[in-house]
């Protein structure tokens, strides 16, 4: 695999002239893609692989990240190989008809361990971008890197695919779909503008653009970024690590009631009562879930009973994060608010108890990817597992997948470039933690504004780097425990008018999506601000405290002096 350096791209130059008036239907052939191929530095675009199929009134609704939308667009497919290999990498990209083309192009991160999610790339070509994804090198659309991460001899990690998914496939996809869209167009001399936009592991590949494509991109939207793989993915092991530490096998409902709790207590702290934990700091500073204890619990036949100081011990042991046996913070939890995922236990019919459920999340990483077991899905128990196995899983992933890490905090390339950042990640995630994202932001401002006054630097950064948490929002969703909770559906409309017009947020607009709220308004404040409503919760203002700051902020300390801190 090469190295990436932006390379010239030769445009063949189409032989139509394009406008708003050209028809889809005259430009969405295999032989007038074939025309429009780009020419790039190092790849070999395999024209015989072209397909192109025009779709006409195709509905997106229901999406999280976009609005509602109907739209027509040319799906075009083509395979390309890096020179002097043998690989097959394939591309899709869709075009929007020329009428509703705004000069723009996006591509579209994927989740897990796929590079690309088809029900999404509605999200640029609804904003008139086209918009491309990538199957990374890994065989087809429908394969994951996790399936092929293995060399099939036994011989390791495949390193070639591990760049793939890490970050190259991802600007491979940008570098050559902003070409072909400028050659499709037939846009000469005009301005592409630029995006990326992906949640989850896509916005991890997202920071992955930002930092070794800065220059390319003229925005970039990331949420709630699976970042830190070797951290993020052990993480998931943390909750049944303390279950099985304690002896503890907790019943759902268990741990229902203290979700439910937490949430009827830390509702109104910010000074609105509306169902929503919009102010976690407030909550960890003010909320003890000891009080709790003692109340009843009835789900069902065998998930009855009452909170017990066992399950309270164990909720609170997840919450304070991860410390190895000398006290040493080795990684941060999720916050109050969040839904107890990786603490899912599963019943026993045989032994009528509730027993040990090991998140496949974590038991593969472990077993795939650091013990490199082929086809290994999980671990097969957690035996001799002690919060320093964790700590020691999470250096040996930090070490052997630094490019998973994706947390180079130095931004200049893109920053001096003129390229924009938005950030988001939901408050009450169960997946990846919200101060992850709230560690990097501090991370990258320290880095790039040393020196500088905490108001300071945060006013240089958000210049060009902004982040907002989503109050109640679960993982790149709304929570249906918070329902009434805002969701930020419009980004792309939102970075569009701070590349393109000019626009700088100072607060994000989202939208209620359901509960009472459904169809109003919201405005997200922006990070280190965090919401206040006063008047009975009629005005809502953006305000800054020391105290609820200093809950997000985290000394790493439990890895050996001398080594990359992962605080990056």
């Amino acid at each position: 695999m090469r190295n990436y350096a932006l390379v010239a791209w030769v445009a063949h130059g189409a032989a139509l002239a394009i406008d708003s008036t050209t028809s889809l239907a005259s430009i969405c052939t295999t032989s007038y893609v074939t025309s429009a191929l780009p020419t790039i530095s190092g790849i070999t675009i395999d024209a015989t692989s072209v397909t192109a199929n025009a779709v006409y009134n195709a509905v997106s609704t229901g999406q999280k990240t976009f609005p509602d939308s109907t739209y027509d667009y040319c799906q075009v497919n083509f395979a390309y190989s890096h020179v002097g290999t043998s690989d097959r990498v394939q591309v899709v990209y869709w075009m929007p008809a020329p009428g509703s083309f705004k000069n723009r192009y996006q591509t579209q991160g994927g989740a897990g361990y796929a590079t690309t999610l088809p029900n999404s790339r509605g999200a640029g070509v609804s904003y008139g971008a086209a918009t491309g994804g990538t199957d990374g090198g890994f065989g087809s659309f429908s394969t994951n890197f996790d399936a092929v991460a293995l060399k099939a001899d036994g011989s390791g990690i495949n390193q070639d695919l591990l760049s793939m998914f890490a970050y190259q496939g991802a600007g491979e996809c940008t570098e050559i779909g902003k070409a072909f869209t400028s050659n499709f167009y037939a846009m000469g001399s005009k301005k592409v503008y630029t995006y990326y936009q992906g949640c989850s592991e896509g916005g991890r590949s997202a920071w992955s653009q930002a930092q070794h494509y800065g220059d390319m991109y003229d925005g970039i939207i990331i949420g709630a970024p699976a970042m830190r793989y070797g951290q993020q993915q052990v993480l998931h092991l943390y909750s049944n690590v303390v279950e099985h530490t304690l002896n503890y096998y907790p019943r759902p409902c268990e741990l229902q009631l203290i979700h439910n709790e937490t949430i009827r207590n830390c509702d109104g702290l910010d000074g609105k009562v509306d169902g929503v934990i919009s102010r976690s700091d407030l909550c960890l500073l003010n909320y003890n879930i000891n009080a709790t204890l003692g109340m009843p619990y009835n789900c069902y036949s065998n998930n009855q009973g009452n909170v017990s100081v066992e399950g309270i011990a164990l909720a609170q042991k997840i919450l304070d994060g991860i410390y190895d046996s000398n006290g040493k913070r080795v990684w941060i939890s999720y916050q109050p608010g969040g839904t107890w995922d990786d603490a899912t236990t599963t019943y026993n019919w045989n032994t009528n108890t509730w027993g040990l459920s090991i998140s496949p999340i974590g038991g593969e990483w472990v077993a795939r990817f650091l013990q490199e077991k082929m086809g290994a899905t999980n671990l097969d128990n957690l035996d001799n597992v002690t919060y320093d196995t964790l700590r020691d899983w999470m250096s040996q992933g930090m070490w052997k997948f630094p490019d998973l890490q994706t947390n180079n905090p130095n931004l200049t390339t893109m920053r001096n470039s003129g390229g924009k950042i938005l950030v988001y990640h939901g408050e009450s995630d169960p997946s990846v933690p919200t101060g992850s994202s709230v560690h990097f932001h501090e991370s990258i401002r320290n880095f790039m504004y040393p020196g500088l006054s905490l108001d300071d630097s945060n006013a240089q950064l958000s210049n060009f780097l902004q982040l907002y948490l989503v109050p109640g929002a679960a993982h790149c969703a709304p929570s249906s425990d918070q329902a009434n909770g805002p969701y930020p559906q419009t980004n792309m409309g939102v970075m569009i008018d701070w590349v393109e017009n000019g626009v700088t947020p100072t607060t994000l607009n989202a939208t209620h999506l359901a509960g009472n709220s459904k169809g109003a308004n919201a405005q997200l404040c922006q990070w280190p601000k965090r919401p206040l409503w006063t008047d009975n919760g009629a005005t809502q203002t953006c305000v800054f405290d020391e105290a609820s700051y200093q809950t997000w902020i985290y000394d790493i300390d439990a890895y050996k002096p001398g080594l990359r801190d992962p605080l990056y």
